[in-house]
């Protein structure tokens, strides 16, 4: 007589991989929505740099550089809190948590197949960006490998916080119909505020700096402007340097902060269900 050992069921992060996978694929399906997504950052970019022409006072950078790098960091932010509100919240409305839910699918292995997908787009829409920016403006891709480490650890850690922050904010939503409007309005409103439209930031009203020092973008978009200037441009920041102590400490807490909303906020089912 034989018998059959049971197999182990795959961990979290297998099935949180695997449900990448399936993620990626239903995104890249719907390509209204991934037009929409990736050409938007890099149409602003390509039309609003090209008014942005003039060399900044005592520098051979022109605002349009300015402009492009801190649109590096707007993109990326689009990629991660606007695709995971919307989506989540999509989700939320279709019923598809509320089936996941009663799965054996782990609440984390569903989080990390949204974290596959926000950082596949992410990544690809810095590289699109890229490919705007170099031949349009002459944005210098860095040549020492410090800068480099300093574009992976403000894009991993921009793309967490705007991702959970993408989480918690899915549930201000009433609808998957109203999420664009609910979520586009404080990602528009923070491009201002955070000095990625209005350049150099130091321009901005004190009360609009110390409004966008509240929030990542602003931090995000600092960063990317530090990879891709430089150093003399630090001057031009509202504090007159860099500060990416600062930036990591910035991006950390929100990472915290984030988590700790997604667990007080995030709901399995519409509010409508009861």
């Amino acid at each position: 007589m034989t018998t059959t050992e049971a197999r182990p069921l795959p961990g979290t992060l297998a099935l949180g991989l695997a449900r990448g996978g399936a993620e990626l694929r239903q995104f890249f399906r719907a390509k209204e929505a991934v037009l929409f997504t990736f050409a938007l950052p890099a149409l602003l970019m390509a039309l609003l740099g090209s008014v942005f022409g003039d060399e900044i006072p005592g520098t051979d950078v022109t605002t349009s550089q300015m402009f492009a790098a801190s649109m590096i960091g707007a993109g990326i932010i689009s990629t991660s809190f606007l695709t995971l509100g919307v989506g989540i919240a999509q989700d939320r409305e279709d019923g598809t948590l509320k089936r996941l839910h009663g799965t054996p699918l782990p609440a984390a292995s569903y989080f990390i197949g949204k974290l596959v997908l926000v950082a596949v787009a992410s990544a690809a829409e810095v590289v699109l960006m890229l490919a705007v920016a170099v031949p349009l403006f002459d944005v210098r891709l860095p040549t020492d490998a410090s800068r480099w480490l300093t574009f992976a650890w403000v894009f991993v850690l921009g793309v967490i916080s705007c991702s959970l922050l993408g989480i918690a904010a899915s549930s201000l939503a009433r609808s998957a119909r109203s999420a664009p409007a609910v979520l586009n309005l404080p990602y528009v409103a923070l491009q201002f505020v955070s000095g990625v439209f209005i350049l150099p930031i130091s321009s901005l009203p004190s009360w609009m700096v110390t409004t966008g020092s509240l929030f990542p973008l602003k931090w995000v978009s600092q960063g990317f402007r530090s990879v891709f200037l430089p150093d003399t441009l630090a001057l031009q920041e509202a504090a007159g340097s860099w500060e990416h102590g600062r930036i990591a400490l910035v991006l950390l807490a929100w990472c915290v902060a984030g988590l700790a909303l997604c667990a007080v906020t995030f709901r399995w089912t519409d509010r409508r269900a009861g």
